[in-house]
């Protein structure tokens, strides 16, 4: 059985984020492996908020925005990858609510073009001390508009 990988339209909203599948994130079918791709989404959801000055530096009490868990996460995988190298993630927001967000995200061929694997996570922002759902700040809502999707 041969499947094509469905060819994404250029790329209007959000950001494409380079990303390296390692050697040794391939399963023993030579397949990147299964658990790998959330993974690699969210390296590439890091980066993107450290370019932002957002980052978790293992102090809870301090981490602000970054002080958020992972409510849900769907995944669908399209097409197999098959080889090492440089691929990309593409995310966007589908949803930037007061303590949550809904981010979509597609794990792509460097150009954006090809996609294997698209999905969905879930995420919500928590108080450092109660562990309760807390607002995102003034500063994390105006970066994160950027990477909302266009409705319609």
């Amino acid at each position: 059985m041969t499947a094509e990988a469905p060819i994404a339209p250029a790329l209007s909203y959000g950001r494409l984020i380079p990303v390296t599948v390692h050697f040794d994130d391939l399963d023993a079918l030579g397949m990147l492996h299964n658990a790998r791709y959330p993974l690699l989404v969210e390296r590439a959801w890091t980066e993107f908020w450290e370019e932002r000055g957002i980052r978790f530096d293992g102090d809870w009490a301090s981490a602000g925005d970054a002080c958020n868990v992972v409510k849900e996460l769907l995944i669908g995988y399209d097409v197999p990858v098959t080889r090492s190298g440089p691929y990309a993630v593409h995310l966007w927001l589908e949803r930037l609510g007061t303590t949550g967000l809904t981010y979509g995200f597609r794990f792509c061929s460097p150009d954006g073009a090809t996609t294997y694997a698209r999905g969905t996570r879930v995420l919500v922002r928590l108080d450092a001390t109660t562990l309760r759902p807390a607002p995102w700040s003034d500063g994390f809502r105006a970066a994160a508009r950027e990477l909302l999707r266009p409705q319609g």
